[in-house]
Order: structure tokens, then C-alpha cells, then sequence
């Protein structure tokens, strides 16, 4: 299925290039802009499945754009692509409504498996941004670390592992493998951990595993 994209960034340069290496692996950029003013006047008319987002942009940066994006009751999929890691943006993206948070300088497969993730409805960070999200939503957590019951209590075994797993940046599939079951029941486990966990997105039960140490030793 071919994946239909608006590029909004300031960088010429960046964006040619970005355009080419999405064109060769079969993703259609609608339009390349340099703004976010002149990206929003073709959104309505071109209807791209994704829009990915420059955070430093002169005038109105990716932030504000995004938010005026989300104002104007723009539902599609929405993702920065930055060269900011900063905790800030990061989570501000977040809370204005991207779907995705993604670096410039990840592989170009890697952006491509991210895009058509944000377009089926999950929310993407870059893996290498996991542990600054992890301790933004341990920062600005509000419960006592008392004898407060662990969410995590309800998990089954099988659904911990899957936990777990979700924490290293597995996807389904990967997951279905690595424990011998089908996709599907991957999925039905996904949906009870996001339940139990009372959370909306795989990014936001990854991160609290992350903070609970539940993930494997893994390779980064």
C-alpha cells in the first residue's frame, strides 16, 4: 500500500534528500514545504496519510504549527522529525497530539517501519528516546511511592513478558516469534496490558515498563 506523506521543513537540502530515499522505498511525498503555513493550505486539498514535522523552524516552529494543526480539528497522523532530544519537546509533542517523535539521523527503514506504524494507529518514539521518556513521566508523576499497589500487579505472567518485550521496541510480529504464538494473540494481549495498565498507546506502556526495569538486558 503506498504511504502518502507531507514533508514540512525548513531545509531545502533535507528535504530532497529525505524525498528521494522515501521515493525509492515506495512512500509518495504529496508536497515538500518550508513552512508550516504553507503546509496547512495544502493539507485540507492533498489529504496525505501522515505529515511529518521539522521541530526548529523559523516563524511558527513544529510545535506551534502542530498545535494549530490539532486547533483547526485536523485528525490525520502527525509526527516531528527533529534533531532535538530534548525532554521538553519531547513531551510537549506528545501531550499536542503527535503521533510520532522520530530523529533525522535514524536509518531510512527504520523511518519508513516507524511512518507506516503511525498510520495504522500506534504512537512512535525513537527507541533511542525511550529512557528521556521514561524519566519525563517519572518526573512529573503525582503518586506516592508508598504501599501503593503496582499496576502491574493484574498482569498475567505471559502478559509481563509481552510487557517486557514492548519495552525493548518489538513489534508484534517480533513478539509473536520470539514466543512461539500467533500475531493475533499477541494483539488480544496488547489490548488487555494497555487496558489493565489504563493507558492508550504501546509507547505509553513501554515507558512504564521501562521505569520498572521490566524490559531484558537488551542491545542498544
Amino acid at each position: 500500500m503506498s504511504l502518502r506523506v507531507l514533508l514540512i521543513d525548513d531545509h531545502t537540502l533535507f528535504r530532497v534528500g529525505l524525498e528521494g530515499l522515501l521515493s525509492s522505498r515506495g512512500i509518495e511525498v504529496v508536497a515538500s514545504v518550508n513552512s508550516g503555513q504553507e503546509g496547512k493550505q495544502l493539507v485540507a486539498e492533498l489529504k496525505p496519510d501522515v505529515i511529518l514535522l521539522d521541530m526548529r523552524m523559523p516563524g511558527i516552529d513544529g510545535l506551534g504549527v502542530l498545535k494549530m494543526l490539532r486547533e483547526d480539528g485536523l485528525a490525520m497522523p502527525i509526527a516531528m522529525l527533529t534533531t532535538s532530544s530534548e525532554e521538553t519537546d519531547l513531551v510537549e509533542s506528545l501531550r499536542a497530539g503527535a503521533q510520532g517523535y522520530l530523529l533525522k539521523d535514524m536509518e531510512p527503514d527504520d523511518l519508513v517501519l516507524a511512518l507506516r506504524d503511525i498510520v495504522a494507529g500506534k504512537t512512535v518514539v525513537a527507541p533511542d528516546l525511550a529512557p528521556i521518556l521514561a524519566k519525563a513521566v517519572q518526573g512529573k508523576s503525582d503518586e506516592p511511592a508508598g504501599n501503593e499497589a503496582s499496576p502491574f500487579d493484574d498482569l498475567t505472567p505471559r502478559e509481563t513478558e509481552i510487557l517486557g518485550l514492548l519495552a525493548e521496541g518489538q513489534s508484534n510480529k517480533a513478539i509473536a516469534r520470539n514466543l512461539g504464538i500467533s500475531d493475533g494473540t499477541v494483539k488480544l494481549h496488547v489490548k488487555a496490558i494497555l487496558r489493565k495498565l489504563g493507558v492508550h498507546s504501546r509507547v505509553e506502556a513501554a515507558v512504564m515498563a521501562v521505569e520498572q526495569g521490566l524490559q531484558r538486558s537488551s542491545v542498544s
